[in-house]
This record gives C-alpha cells, structure tokens and sequence, in this order.
C-alpha cells in the first residue's frame, strides 16, 4: 500500500501539473482574449465554490464559527498583505494575459517577485489537499478537481501575460515547473505537519486556506476574467461554480 504522505504528495503535484498545463497552452499558442476571459471566469467560479461548501464549511463543521472566521480573516490578511509587497516589486499583474506584466528591463526584481507571487497564490491550495486525507484516509476529489481545473487557467492566463512581457521560455516552464514540485511538497507538509492538530487548530487551517484563495480569486482571476468580458461570462462562472458543487455532493 502506498504510504499516506506519498499519496498527499502526488495528488499535490499532479494537481499543480495543471499550472504547468495551462503554461505551456498560453505560452506556446496564441489563445484569444475573449476565450482566456472564459476559462478564468470558469476556474473563478470553481474556486468559489470549493471556498464555500470544501473550506470555509469544513472549518466550520470541524470548530465551530470563531476559529473558522479568525482563520480565514488570518488568510485574507496574510495574503493581501503580502500580495501587496510583491505587488510593488512588480508582481501586480502576474495572472493577467495581456500586455500589463512589465518586464525585466521595465521593473528589474519584477521576474522574482511574479515568482514569489505564483508560489504564494498556490501553496494554500496545496496545504488543503494534504489536510483532506487527514480525515477520512482519502483526498477529497473535489478538493483535487477543483486546485486542477482552476490551475489550467490560471498558468495559461499568466504564461500568456509573461510571453507578452518577453520573458524566456526557459524562465516561464521553469517557474510552472518548480511550482508544481513545490505543491507536492506544500501537500505533503500539510499531511505530515497537521496530523496530530486538534480540531480548532485544524478549522483555522483550513478556513486560513480559505480566506487565502478568496482573496486570490478576488485580486487575480475576476479581474482577467471580466477584462475582456463578453455577455457569457457571468454564466460561465456560475457554470464552474455548480460544477464544484455538484462534485462535492457526489463525494460519500
């Protein structure tokens, strides 16, 4: 039998091969704007979903309403926070396909912290993936299907952005590549890590998670989503959203 902590740390890195996926889709073809706004609206509307009824209800279930809100509250800061010292270093459009990305030459450090900024919009989704086999000895397939579907969008999304900002194929594979390693790890952390934490500890994990992707959904992909919006998007991002839904109600 496979052990546990191996399990968390491939379904970790398989669920960020995504990023890796959607890297090489926007960074190889020509994806028009119009479609890249779609599939982000449909990762957004995934990602939203599996904050409200995987996350922020399992942290809940687990220790009630104050540790649920002070972790996710914790997350949104930890988050915003960060997100806005990277954004000064020129890490403000990393997720954005078109031409807002500046370059190396334009902003020098900008290549780093768009680095810095990628890690920091997919570890917490990693840490969710290894704290879902804690509890019932499987990683929740919702869990898994949304980090993956809502990651092909995001890498395509921002590889585009970083082909217009001129950066080199060897930064732009090796960056995805190095973050899908680093969510295998990320996951494997939150298996070995948390498993002896009790249950308040854990719902201020999870909801921290929680609060930690909502804000990234908010500051990264609905913008992208709606820059070049066309009169589907709104239903696309429902279409996500009920598509997380539906899988999370088919888990036992």
């Amino acid at each position: 039998m496979v052990p546990m902590w191996l399990q968390a740390g491939f379904w970790g890195l398989f669920a960020g091969s995504a990023l890796l996926l959607g890297a090489a889709i926007g960074y190889l073809a020509k994806v028009p704007r119009r479609l890249l706004a779609s599939v982000m609206a449909f990762g957004a509307g995934v990602l939203l979903s599996t904050v409200a009824f995987e996350l922020i209800d399992e942290a809940y279930k687990q220790g009630g309403m104050r540790p649920t809100t002070i972790g996710a509250a914790a997350g949104a800061l930890i988050y915003t926070g960060c997100n806005i010292l990277l954004a000064r270093r020129g890490a403000r459009h990393r997720k954005r396909s078109g031409d807002q990305q500046p370059s190396e030459q334009e902003q020098d450090g900008s290549g780093t912290a768009i680095a810095l900024g990628a890690l920091l919009d997919g570890v917490p989704e990693s840490i969710v993936i290894g704290t879902s086999l804690l509890s019932g000895g499987t990683v929740g397939a919702v869990t898994v299907a949304a980090v993956f579907i809502s990651n092909v969008p995001e890498g395509l999304s921002s590889a585009a952005g970083m082909r217009a900002a001129g950066r080199s194929r060897l930064y732009v594979f090796g960056l995805w590549t190095g973050i899908a390693v680093i969510s295998g790890l990320a996951a494997l952390a939150g298996y070995t890590v948390l498993g002896d934490a009790s249950d308040a500890l854990m719902a201020s994990i999870i909801a921290l998670a929680g609060g930690a992707i909502l804000s990234m959904v908010a500051d990264t992909m609905i913008p992208e989503a709606f820059e070049n919006a066309h009169l589907l998007v709104g239903l696309i991002t429902v279409a996500g959203f009920l598509l997380a839904y539906g899988v999370s109600q088919l888990e036992p």
